[in-house]
């Protein structure tokens, strides 16, 4: 069953007067909003397309600013999404040579190479009727997935028909699968199920960190600071942990973590709340899994994993010694691959841990077991190579 919930979120996601696309189509002007969780400029020129739009054209145009409302087949609309990336994959390439220059650089080449793809990508476009259907031939019900996407973008959906980038609906169609099938904890032995713009829980080694770390003793209460989907949360509760409250600023890991809690039987023991960084009180252990790496992020799903000037891992090292109780452990869980990259000085860790004034009782550690760390292909390989996640124990000075 679709549930569909209308509310007016266009101005809660930013979509101004300066949002609407116009186009010519059948002699009439055509005027519709442009959904997107990105903050690209407007095209210059907006075209209409079918099956007969050739990737070479296409890549061209929109290099130039012009977008394309496409009217075609949508499988054929996705075999020219994948052949137009492959001719940026092969332009980035040609501009690259990861040999010789230093990581630091290779990270930013990287990041605006990203961003070129994203953006040009984000140039052919899809009609979406008010009741999410999608009118182009052999197009999948995807009803659903931008509900939720939506609803986790704003609270709520358009009443309204709007313009939706192919590769945006891509992203909610994968969401929604990841949502519907979840991510096997092993820790857990069970799953969690992320929302869309909600962190998934794939890197599964700080996961076991986790579950193996040695729980402080006596232990009352627990903070989960930026909870996510809740599953640092879950893994406390099932470890035997009566009671934690876990935060989080966002409304969408909120509602996300609100749902896996209850799905895996604890709502008894994690109460979730709305703030940023530490709840009121004291508690004997305090968790934080804070973005990885020191840059800024270029929409609000990367917000899981890029902190600029280290925002949370700053905050969270100079706040936790007000909540932590006598005895208490803070645990950091946190890779090392921003020094890697050159994006954090060897050791900085540690002296923003002791400029806290706090000390490490123990640092446990594990190499990452994602597919990125084995890809010789990735310009960032070198790098993910030499990666180790650690999980840092720490107490008061």
């Amino acid at each position: 069953m679709i549930k569909i919930r209308k509310k007016n979120y266009l101005s809660q996601i930013k979509l101004t007067m300066q949002r609407m696309l116009t186009w010519v189509e059948n002699d009439q002007t055509e005027t519709r909003n442009w959904v997107t969780g990105s903050d690209f400029s407007l095209p210059k020129k907006i075209l209409l397309a079918d099956d007969r739009l050739t990737a070479d054209n296409f890549y061209r145009q929109a290099s130039e600013g012009t977008a394309f409302i496409y009217k075609g087949d949508f499988q054929n609309a996705k075999q020219l999404l994948q052949a137009v990336q492959r001719r940026i994959e092969k332009s980035i390439q040609k501009k690259t040579n990861a040999n010789s220059q230093p990581l630091s650089e290779l990270f930013h080449k990287h990041r605006q190479s990203q961003a070129h793809r994203a953006r040009l990508l984000s140039r052919l476009l899809i009609c979406v009727e008010a009741d999410y259907k999608i009118n182009l031939s052999r197009a999948p019900d995807a009803r659903q997935a931008i509900s939720e996407a939506l609803d986790s973008i704003a609270g709520g959906e358009s009443p309204e028909a709007f313009v939706l980038s192919l590769r945006e609906l891509l992203g909610f169609i994968g969401a929604h699968e990841w949502r519907k099938n979840g991510v096997f904890i092993p820790a857990l032995d069970s799953k969690i199920h992320p929302h869309y713009g909600v962190f998934s829980p794939v890197r599964g080694e700080y996961l076991d960190l986790i579950n193996q770390a040695p729980l402080p003793a006596p232990i009352t209460c627990a903070f989960d600071i930026g909870t996510g989907t809740g599953v640092i949360s879950a893994i406390l509760a099932k470890r035997g942990v009566k009671k934690i409250i876990a935060t989080d600023f966002d409304p969408r890991a909120l509602a996300c973590a609100r749902e896996n809690v209850s799905r895996l039987g604890y709502t008894k023991q994690i109460e979730l709340i709305k703030v940023d960084l530490f709840p009121l009180g004291t508690a004997e252990l305090i968790v934080c899994n804070p973005p990885w790496v020191p840059a800024r992020a270029s929409s609000r799903i990367e917000h899981a994993v890029y902190d600029e000037n280290s925002r949370m891992l700053k905050g969270f090292l100079n706040g936790v010694r007000e909540h932590l109780a006598d005895q208490g452990e803070a645990w950091l869980i946190l890779s090392d691959l921003a020094e890697y990259l050159g994006l954090r000085k060897p050791l900085e860790v540690e002296s923003l841990i002791t400029y806290a004034g706090l000390k490490i009782i123990e640092c446990l550690e594990t190499r990452p077991k994602h597919a990125k760390a084995r890809d010789e292909d990735d310009p960032l390989h070198l790098a993910r190579s030499k990666e180790i996640t650690k999980l840092y124990r720490l107490n008061c000075v």
